[in-house]
Parts: structure tokens; sequence; C-alpha cells
């Protein structure tokens, strides 16, 4: 079956024969995928009062050890938010009563990120609503296919000097 990138390769082949256009292929599909994955999980999120961006703050403090607190830069380390978005998300996070900023027991001038109740129950509903959602993203592939290709992924994102920290 083909798609709209076997359309666009087709396209450039014919126009630049001279040029190999491969890996249009991979990251032309990457790109349409992300857009397809984005809007899926930004629906997801809607659903629930979120963005992808506070979900991803709220999901952040709560994968950490109780009782689920960062420093604003640990939470930047341990997100996929940028630090001027992790700011911004807190504001707002904490407008709405599901963050807590406190002073640091260790440097008086820093602060440091708390789920309240309230944010702590919210992630608690929106996670199990996002991996369904992720899992209908992922239905058209077999378990050996989901590990093949995130195990693709992960190499192409290290290569690219994106590694745990």
């Amino acid at each position: 079956m083909a798609d709209h990138v076997d359309l666009v390769l087709e396209q450039w082949h014919a126009q630049r024969p001279d040029l190999d256009v491969s890996p249009m292929a991979v990251v032309g599909r990457l790109t349409r995928l992300s857009r397809l994955v984005d809007g899926e999980l930004q629906r997801t999120f809607a659903g629930h009062g979120l963005d992808r961006a506070s979900f991803d703050v709220l999901a952040t403090l709560r994968r950490s050890a109780p009782p689920h607190r960062l420093t604003p830069t640990g939470l930047m380390r341990a997100s996929m938010v940028t630090s001027g978005a992790v700011t911004q998300r807190l504001d707002r996070l904490e407008a709405r009563g599901l963050v807590t900023r406190t002073p640091s027991e260790r440097d008086g001038r820093g602060v440091v990120v708390g789920l309240t109740g309230e944010g702590l129950a919210l992630v608690d509903r929106v996670l199990p609503d996002h991996l369904a959602t992720e899992e209908r993203l992922l239905g058209g592939l077999t378990g050996e296919e989901r590990a093949a290709l995130a195990g693709a992924l992960a190499t192409v994102l290290e290569s690219l000097g994106d590694t745990r920290d």
C-alpha cells in the first residue's frame, strides 16, 4: 500500500534522479507520524483540561519517587519540556492548584515543585486514557514490530546526541 511519502519520493526521483532521496522515506514518515500522534494526544489531554506540556510536567512529577517533588531544573531535565515552557507551565499548574512551589530546604534561594493531591489525582486519571490512545495509535504493529521500531528510533536518537541524562 502506497502512502503520501511514496508519492513524494516518486516525484523527486522523476525530477532529480541524480539524488538519493531515500532519507525522505524515513524522515518524511516520522514528520507525518509526529503530526498525527501529536493531534491524537492533544485530544486526549484536552479531554482532561490539559495540554501535552502540562501533562508532561505532571507526569514527570508523578513518576518521581514520593513525595513527587523536584526542583525546576530537575523537572526540566526529566521532562520533555524546555526551561521556558517549564516556568510557564508551572505558573498555570500552580494557579489551577495542581502543583505547589515551596522554598528549598537545601537552598534558600531555590524552590521545589510538588504535586498537590488534586494534581496527583488528575495525572492518575489521565494516564490510562493516554496509554489507551498510544495503544490505539500502535494497534497496527505487532509486539515484535513495536520493539524493533522502538530500538531503531532509540539508535537514531542516540546517534544525534539525545542520551539519558
